[in-house]
């Protein structure tokens, strides 16, 4: 019997550890608030992410060559947009709700991917979750619709990160391409958080933790998923990350103690459904 553990097999390990640590750490993230704003502790996640994964992968060692770099650099991009928006996005609505949101990203590059009719189901079941959270202005409880549409965005950007993951991925090592991908987005959103909240990102009250939201969040997950991307399909990297609105939801309770309505639930449960159901389906297609 063979004891070679298959990189697939790897793969699915790679992407359910990265759930994990990524949505815990987005619990710890929001509780920096409060302290420097989201773009402070975007500045932090990505500044230290970058600075450890270049440490750990030295990039430079194996530079792309000038037709391979526009990739990376849209990937890098869309890696920062997605961070920052995110966390604009949890400041104002529950983490798991965000998440759900933020979804329709992947979710979307597995229904544009498949050309089956049937697939118009998953499309129904996906949007009635999304109108399951549209804010109802009515409410005593209702959503931030400001928070609705950065999570949407976010999830716009999530998509790109996956396609343009891909495709970097192909070429260099996952590794070094999370690397160059991170120091993009730092270069950017590094200086917008330090002109933004200024000397409060130096104090000792928070730079341990968003050295760990950087670890939990970006550098660790990030590599995993790579390592995930150059082992499986787009489409079954798809259906992994369909179990993280959930995942999400549970860290948002057990870290932040956010409750989400059974109705919330159950809108949840609709993207989740409609992504793994999409995702099977593109897996077929591809067969």
């Amino acid at each position: 019997m063979s004891r070679v553990i298959s990189p697939f097999f790897i793969a699915v390990i790679c992407v359910l550890l990265a759930m994990v640590t990524i949505q815990s750490g987005a619990s710890i993230a929001k509780q920096l608030f409060p302290i420097i704003g989201p773009e402070g502790t975007t500045a932090l996640r990505l500044g230290f992410s970058a600075a450890i994964l270049c440490l750990v992968f030295k990039p430079w060692r194996a530079f792309p060559p000038l037709g391979q770099r526009m990739p990376i650099i849209v990937y890098g991009l869309c890696l920062g947009g997605m961070n920052i928006l995110f966390y604009y996005a949890i400041e104002r609505i529950p983490l798991g709700i965000a998440v759900a949101l933020e979804f329709t990203g992947p979710l979307a590059v597995a229904l544009l991917s498949s050309r089956r009719k049937r697939d118009l189901f998953w499309v129904a079941c996906a949007i009635s979750g999304i109108v399951m959270l549209l804010p109802d202005m009515k409410g005593e409880e209702s959503l931030d619709l400001l928070g609705v549409i950065l999570a949407l965005g976010a999830g716009a950007c999530w998509a790109g990160y996956i396609l343009f993951g891909k495709k970097t991925g192909n070429q260099s090592s996952g590794g070094m391409t999370v690397a160059l991908g991170m120091s993009v987005a730092a270069l950017i959103l590094v200086p917008y958080g330090a002109i933004s909240q200024g000397g409060a990102l130096l104090s000792w009250e928070v730079i341990p933790l968003g050295l760990l939201v950087a670890i939990m969040s970006s550098a660790l997950p990030y590599t995993l998923e790579m390592v995930a991307l150059r082992n499986m399909p787009a489409q079954g990297f798809s259906i992994m990350m369909s179990l993280e609105p959930a995942i999400a939801a549970l860290a948002g309770f057990i870290i932040l103690g956010e409750l989400l309505t059974l109705w919330q639930w159950l809108a949840i449960l609709l993207v989740i459904v409609a992504s793994v159901g999409s995702s099977m389906s593109t897996t077929k297609d591809s067969n």
